[in-house]
């Protein structure tokens, strides 16, 4: 293993890629802890130190943004308006034609998706960072702060507090199409991946001190089975043979040669627990905003927060029911067996056995049905790991190995790692791993 990291750094043009890729994300690590203007550092590092946030939502954010949300820093929106408007342009394929024509138009029609996308990523970060500084200003991003955490409220403050926000979502955003271009690729996956995985110290170092050694260890070793079986689940695929025709042109014969289709276990990644979590988040900033003046709750409101509590078993339901019925919506709206069944048709391919056509486009559609039911479970189970720690051995809700976190840190791990293997062997017939 070190010999083959021996090779990347002695390939120079492989070398270069890699100390460009690790000078960005030096600079945006630094930029979490650079605080936005009209913030008082002290009074924010002072909440943070008595342990109480809104959670919810914004500890979800939180984690994706490695901590700058609740240091209310200049990345303190993160990648998460980005990855946010890259749902909602996949989803608009499916209510907009003209979203659907561009994305069959190739590389010019997916350049202007990419536009769009960043476009709505700027108006989001304005949105977003509008609601993170009125939660500052009033005192709701720590309710049990009394300290004011924005000194000045004057209008051209918030003014220049909402602009410098926006502006960092977009400085991540092109920081992450650098990484794409001129790095090892995956800039926004990579970005996320240095988010979470700097939170990873933190919480594991909360663990040894409330809960001892025998706890720490066992953590590991259960971190360890659990990242197993991701890689394992992650890497698992449905291969769907294809054959294809052989077709005379001139004097030529082409065709005849066999393929698959590879339909991942897991082919809605991690969007469905993004989904559920940040649905179920919402109870939580109903009741947040609905306190009495006295800092009571109303009855309905209380009933409301019990049942919503990350510990309620009627939580763990809903939540578990949410991911599998988003995990088969948006395998729906991303695989369409009846356009992969004309693709095939069109370039004299078929599935042996199969006719081709609709017979063809109703054999996928079994399959995919087939395969989602255990890749929904599977998300469901991960999803779930942090909640039954927190139950089990009184851990935090950034319980590192588990929910959407693990589930990106090894998708992104396993696909830099095919990134990094594909470039070396460009160069030399060995790759990173043999």
């Amino acid at each position: 293993m070190f010999s083959a990291i021996a090779r990347v750094f002695r390939t120079p043009d492989l070398r270069n890629k890699l100390l460009f890729t690790l000078g960005i994300l030096a600079i945006y690590r630094v930029g979490v802890f650079i605080p936005t203007p009209g913030i008082d550092y002290s009074n924010v590092q002072q909440c943070l130190a008595m342990g109480e946030t809104t959670g919810g939502l914004y500890s979800f954010v939180n984690l994706f943004s490695g901590g700058a949300l609740l240091q209310v820093s200049i990345f303190a929106m993160g990648i998460m308006p980005y990855i946010t408007a890259a749902i909602i342009v996949q989803l608009l394929r499916v209510v907009i034609p003209h979203f659907e024509t561009l994305h069959k138009e190739g590389q010019a029609g997916q350049g202007k998706l990419t536009q769009y996308t960043r476009y709505l990523t700027i108006a989001l970060a304005l949105l977003q960072g509008t609601t993170l500084v009125t939660l500052a200003r009033t005192g709701n991003l720590f309710p049990s702060c009394s300290l004011p955490l924005v000194p000045d409220d004057s209008l051209i403050v918030i003014l220049l507090m909402i602009i410098t926000l926006t502006a960092g979502t977009g400085l991540i955003m092109w920081m992450g199409e650098l990484i794409t271009e001129r790095g090892i690729g995956n800039g926004m996956s990579i970005l996320i991946f240095t988010s979470i995985a700097s939170g990873f110290p933190a919480s594991m170092g909360a663990i040894l001190q409330t809960q001892g050694w025998l706890t720490f260890v066992g953590v590991i070793a259960i971190g360890l089975v659990i990242i197993g079986l991701v890689v394992f689940v992650e890497q698992s695929q449905r291969r769907v043979p294809v054959q294809y025709a052989k077709r005379t042109i001139g004097r030529r014969t082409v065709g005849g040669t066999s393929t698959y289709i590879p339909l991942k276990l897991n082919m809605a990644n991690v969007i469905p627990v993004i989904f559920a979590s940040s649905i179920l988040a919402l109870p939580q900033m109903i009741v947040q905003f609905n306190q009495n003046p006295d800092g009571t709750l109303p009855d309905w409101a209380l009933w409301l927060q019990t049942h919503s509590s990350t510990s309620s078993p009627w939580y763990m339901l809903v939540y578990t029911l949410l991911t599998i019925g988003f995990t088969y919506f948006y395998v729906a709206i991303t695989f369409n067996p009846v356009e992969v069944a004309d693709n095939m048709k069109k370039y004299g391919g078929f599935i042996p056995g199969i006719r081709a056509g609709r017979p063809t486009a109703e054999y996928l559609q079994y399959v995919i049905s087939r395969i989602t039911f255990p890749g929904s479970l599977y998300l469901a189970f991960v999803a779930l790991i942090p909640l039954i720690a927190f139950v089990l051995i009184n851990a935090d809700q950034s319980f590192p190995f588990g929910g959407t976190s693990i589930i990106i840190m090894v998708g992104v791990g396993l696909e830099t790692v095919k990134q990094i293997n594909a470039q070396m062997q460009q160069r030399n017939y060995e790759g990173l791993l043999r």
